[in-house]
């Protein structure tokens, strides 16, 4: 069973927004089972979609569009659809009534007729009602196809496809069981954990594949089965994870299952009752908000002091000018100071610190550009590590952010 995601928008073309939608759809229909073929992006143009459309459905055997139904006259996509179907657009009553009711809540004003022709959808289609937004989704049957049209917005979009596509898609086809195991490992490398794991990875059983996701110090292993039998899939796959773990068991930081690190680091905190506090230079506050992405963050997660100017180091996190003068802002004895001293702030029982040269240039401090200083502070210790990430100044923050949290999973481990 294969899919095509077409995305419709001039934005999406010229850079102006990213296309997070398609990934979100592709992640959901992989869970199901469902392989997309291909990933197509159009402009807001009659031609483009309808030749779009054609070769999707040469291609897939499900087809789901998103964008192009607002209320303004760019938004082409539902008379496209009409036309590429041969169809009308006629009034949906449901819809109608979803309009007036998400106005009179939330606008406080009777819907414009532009607003209200957000109703008008083609006559062969079915409805998938937007709970949380004014524009329908649709899906039509045609030829043995599915198509299915979704609202661009991406909280709208992923309303619809839980809530609506996924139930109706296991109920229209007969999909193999899928199970994905992801298994985070930090400080090998790629080529040297594949060669390390090489003669297990050569005995999967045909119906299970492996792959390797490296992100700047870290390597997700994404293990794949599908079968027509679940108890084979759900067997085998215990079995190869058992083999696997005395392999890796020095690198090995858990199953990630559809979460990052830092939000595994968060389950682990409240599940310990520990709170955690950051003081970030170089790294600018990319620590404190990959926490806070998370919800329930507030549990564990107490606050942060971005420290990027000198000054701030002194005056608010309290650093001895004296100690700044004589190791340099970008130093282990300053990156320590600078742990001890927010945690002792916010009275946590972890401290994350970060102090740096991520470039291009070297700033307050003479260190090179990529060097990173990380410390950690417990209520007993602190210790700091240094790095050189090397001279991309995105790459040197990211890679900082990446060791950090590795740094702070091994503490937590030792407990």
């Amino acid at each position: 069973m294969q899919a095509e995601i077409i995305t419709i928008g001039d934005e999406i073309l010229i850079g102006q927004i990213v296309d997070t939608n398609s990934a979100f759809i592709a992640k959901q229909l992989n869970k199901i089972g469902v392989s997309v073929y291909q990933i197509t992006s159009v402009q807001d143009d009659r031609e483009h979609i309808l030749k779009s459309f054609k070769e999707a459905e040469d291609n897939a055997d499900i087809i789901i569009i998103t964008g192009g139904l607002g209320p303004t006259k760019d938004d082409i996509t539902k008379k496209t659809i009409a036309e590429y179907f041969n169809d009308t657009l006629v009034r949906n009553s449901d819809v109608t009534e979803n309009i007036k009711q998400i106005w009179k809540q939330y606008v406080d004003k009777v819907p414009s007729q532009v607003n209200l022709d957000q109703a008008l959808v083609p006559s062969r289609s079915k409805i998938l009602m937007n709970k949380v937004g004014s524009a329908p989704g649709m899906w039509i049957e045609h030829n043995g196809k599915v198509f299915v049209s979704l609202p661009g917005v991406p909280y709208e979009m992923k309303a619809l496809v839980d809530d609506e596509v996924i139930p109706k898609l296991r109920k229209a086809f007969d999909f193999p069981f899928i199970l994905h195991k992801t298994i985070l490992t930090y400080g090998l490398g790629e080529s040297n954990l594949a060669a390390r794991i090489e003669e297990w990875e050569d005995n999967l059983p045909s119906f299970m594949k492996l792959a390797y996701l490296p992100n700047l110090g870290k390597v997700r292993l994404r293990l794949s089965a599908k079968s027509k039998e679940r108890a084979l899939v759900e067997s085998e796959m215990q079995k190869q994870i058992q083999l696997l773990m005395p392999q890796i068991e020095d690198i090995f930081v858990g199953f990630e299952e559809d979460e990052s690190l830092e939000a595994i680091l968060g389950h682990q905190l409240t599940t310990m009752n520990k709170t955690i506090a950051t003081a970030e230079s170089c790294t600018g506050g990319k620590i404190a908000e990959s926490f806070t992405a998370n919800s329930g963050a507030s549990r564990y997660f107490k606050g942060s002091i971005v420290s990027y100017a000198t000054e701030v180091k002194i005056n608010v996190l309290k650093i001895e000018k004296s100690l700044i003068d004589e190791f340099s802002v970008v130093s282990k004895e300053v990156a320590e100071a600078m742990a001890t001293s927010v945690r002792s702030i916010f009275d946590t029982d972890y401290a994350i610190a970060t102090t740096g040269n991520a470039g291009p240039t070297k700033g307050d401090a003479d260190a090179e550009v990529g060097t990173v200083f990380i410390a950690i502070a417990t209520k007993s210790e602190v210790y700091t590590e240094k790095f050189n990430f090397g001279n991309h100044r995105t790459k040197v923050i990211n890679r900082a952010v990446n060791k950090a949290f590795e740094m702070l999973q091994k503490e937590i481990l030792k407990k």
